[in-house]
């Protein structure tokens, strides 16, 4: 095997819309320019000026800048992309960059605990009505004892179930296995095999929605399941079943989703929304049943600190002409079907 020298490469980085202050320390900056010139650029979008003059003969970009399929024909000695926000996302060639043997990868594995976790505390909060149970106190209309309790349950030896199983479901698994629940979940892109593997019942969609107590929505969006859960399936849960959605919003028909909480037909929490930030006087701010969050789910200073960690990692990696392990890696066969969106810090 041949490998390259490590010292040669060309890097631009530039994270918009997050900082490399943020992503990077000293440490990881450090080793990126011990491996050749390091470009940093966060004054603004990539003009044609700026991709001349530092995109166009770099070998790896770090940053989600638009790469169309006329930029990466020009850039000749690309090797890599690696995303730091998070998704696939639409403004990149992909079928271009697998025509040049160019690896697009990005840090969504970072995000998988963090927001496991926040998750789990979200289930646990509307089996047990705790932020339900603050909300009586401070309006001085509370219950003690088991009349506080009169719609709770437990998440002990519960049917639990997801719709979704990649990072984010392989996360949660483990934080919830402790509480001996019977765990089915559906996925079309992962094989019954797979699923057994990892300790969760195969299950059909409909099989998930009707026999779970508590659904974990984490399937990312795709051209196949945009606004894919609506009313029908909403109706079709237990009543009092809980409802986490932390993936995205775009999966659920949102409105249908509030009107079902709206309802008393199930519960609610969802750190994701369809316009973020959210509007002042939408309704979900007002309903009762429905846990909110602003999408902090995944935002921790140190889960952005592991993205610099595991984006100098994979690019020490391909600088010595070595296949990258540390973030995950575009598909031909899926990422074409991807919809994410940008995150929007306004």
């Amino acid at each position: 095997m041949t490998v390259s020298n490590p010292t040669d490469s060309r890097i631009f980085v530039a994270p918009a819309p997050r900082a490399v202050k943020d992503i990077f320390g000293e440490e990881e900056l450090a080793r990126l320019r011990a491996l050749g010139d390091v470009r940093l650029h966060e004054s603004g979008p990539v003009t044609e000026a700026v991709f001349e003059r530092h995109v166009a003969d770099a070998d790896i970009v770090i940053g989600q800048i638009d790469l169309p399929g006329d930029r990466l024909e020009r850039a000749h000695n690309l090797k890599a992309i690696i995303n730091v926000e998070g998704n696939f996302l639409p403004n990149v060639d992909y079928a271009q960059c697998f025509r040049q043997g160019v690896r697009v990868l990005n840090v969504s594995p970072v995000f998988a605990e963090p927001v496991a976790e926040l998750a789990l505390g979200m289930a646990i909060d509307l089996a047990r009505g705790m932020t339900s149970g603050d909300r009586r106190f401070r309006s001085v209309t509370e219950n003690y004892g088991l009349g506080a309790n009169s719609d709770a349950y437990s998440l002990f030896e519960a049917p639990i179930g997801f719709i979704g199983m990649g990072d984010l479901g392989r996360a949660i698994v483990p934080l919830i296995k402790p509480f001996k629940p019977y765990i089915r979940a559906y996925d079309p892109w992962l094989p019954a095999a797979y699923l057994e593997a990892i300790g969760v019942q195969p299950a059909s969609l409909e099989e998930v929605l009707t026999k779970s107590q508590v659904v974990f929505v984490v399937a990312g969006v795709t051209a196949q399941n945009q606004g894919f859960l609506g009313e029908a399936h909403f109706a079709s849960m237990r009543r009092g079943a809980a409802l986490v959605l932390v993936s995205r919003a775009g999966v659920v028909d949102f409105d249908a989703m509030l009107d079902a909480a709206q309802s008393g037909h199930i519960r609610v929490a969802t750190d994701v929304f369809p316009q973020e930030p959210l509007a002042p006087d939408h309704r979900a701010r007002s309903l009762d049943g429905v846990l909110l969050s602003p999408h902090q789910a995944g935002a921790l200073t140190s889960a952005l600190r592991e993205i610099g960690k595991r984006v100098v990692a994979d690019v020490e990696l391909i600088a010595q002409g070595l296949p990258p392990i540390m973030c995950k890696a575009a598909q031909p066969e899926t990422v074409r079907l991807l919809r994410s969106k940008p995150v929007d810090k306004s």
